[in-house]
């Protein structure tokens, strides 16, 4: 009897000894890891894995996001890293790309970049009403890229416009970008290159053509893209801010009746090839073969002439209640006109 308890004490002893290996042997492993997490240097071959880390997440909130996402297994060992490191308080949001394989170290210098500060070399400014080509020429005497390389890359397709399913597939538009650069001063950094600065010019414009530009245009009865190209015409044609609303009337009048527009600058542009280096317009030029000519063609041209700025976009969209359908320039040398609203009152005043 006293074998058998003595047996059974010696068995018990045994499992109990076998699982405190066993306990040991875990918890040995749970300390390497954890201390692999805390301390590791060393990475491996892993997949890679896309995470999202939301504006203002703390050190808990983004190792529990690491955690979920299969890159880490002890959450407090993420923590106490990135808090006694020099990153410590500097995680930024966004959309992050780490590795099953990459250490914690690994991970957080990603979690902490910041894009560094970049030096303004000089600034590119562009008048309202400069077209692509005068844009492209600009860039070039600056010395940011030829003129070349700028209408390459505004012929590239690799650029994408606000609204560009309004855009008509019409034969004879020069550049589907055109009117889309906006006039502003950009900051020129030494890399920017003409595709950065195009992407530049086209984020401006999306910034400044706001939702309530989008509804107004809706409520005039006319797509975002005419609008844009009516706004290119008050551009050239308006030389003082309180004609501009006038100006627009007046193309929304000759509109609804379908009255030729007969605007000198869709002349201009394709007769200088977008340089607009002549003020002049000869009757014979008037029969310049080109789908911007509204003297030859009815309605509004095949695309924009220029990039207008905000006040010619605001005047197309809010523009003048007027009766005018004719105007030409007055003799008062500030580039002001004489409107009227009959043929007869527009000779008259000449």
């Amino acid at each position: 009897m006293k074998n058998t308890k003595w047996i059974k004490f010696v068995i018990i002893i045994g499992v109990i000894a076998i699982l405190l290996v066993i306990l040991g042997v875990k918890a040995k492993k749970v300390y390497d890891g954890f201390m692999d997490e805390y301390k590791g240097t060393e990475s491996h071959a892993g997949t890679d894995v896309v995470v999202e880390i939301p504006q203002g997440a703390s050190a808990k909130s983004v190792a529990a996001i690491l955690h979920d996402a299969g890159l880490i297994d002890y959450e407090y060992a993420f923590v106490l890293r990135i808090k006694e490191s020099e990153y410590r308080g500097r995680l930024q949001p966004g959309t992050f790309t780490l590795n099953t394989g990459m250490n914690t170290m690994e991970m957080i210098e990603i979690l902490c970049y910041v894009e560094p500060v970049k030096t303004v070399l000089s600034t590119l400014t562009i008048p309202e009403g400069y077209s692509i080509e005068q844009i492209a020429a600009k860039c070039e005497s600056e010395g940011i890229c030829s003129a070349e390389d700028f209408i390459a890359e505004i012929e590239s397709g690799r650029h994408t416009v606000p609204f560009s399913d309004q855009i008509p597939e019409e034969d004879g538009r020069k550049y589907d970008l055109q009117g889309f650069l906006f006039p502003a001063t950009y900051d020129i950094f030494e890399d920017t290159t003409a595709a950065s600065l195009v992407d530049a010019m086209i984020a401006k414009f999306e910034e400044v053509y706001t939702g309530e530009y989008q509804a107004r245009a809706a409520e005039l009865g006319y797509s975002d893209y005419e609008v844009l190209i009516m706004a290119s015409i008050v551009e050239r044609e308006a030389k003082l801010a309180d004609e501009r609303p006038v100006i627009a009337g007046v193309i929304y009048n000759r509109l609804e009746i379908d009255m030729p527009l007969q605007m000198c600058p869709t002349v201009l542009y394709p007769l200088t090839e977008g340089r607009y280096d002549v003020t002049e317009v000869t009757y014979a030029d008037l029969e310049i073969e080109s789908p911007y000519n509204t003297y030859k063609y009815p309605g509004l041209p095949v695309g924009p002439i220029c990039n207008p700025g905000q006040a010619s976009l605001e005047a197309v969209l809010y523009p003048d209640d007027n009766n005018y359908l004719y105007y030409h320039t007055s003799d008062a040398g500030d580039g002001s006109h004489i409107f009227t609203e009959t043929y007869e009152e527009h000779l008259d005043t000449q």
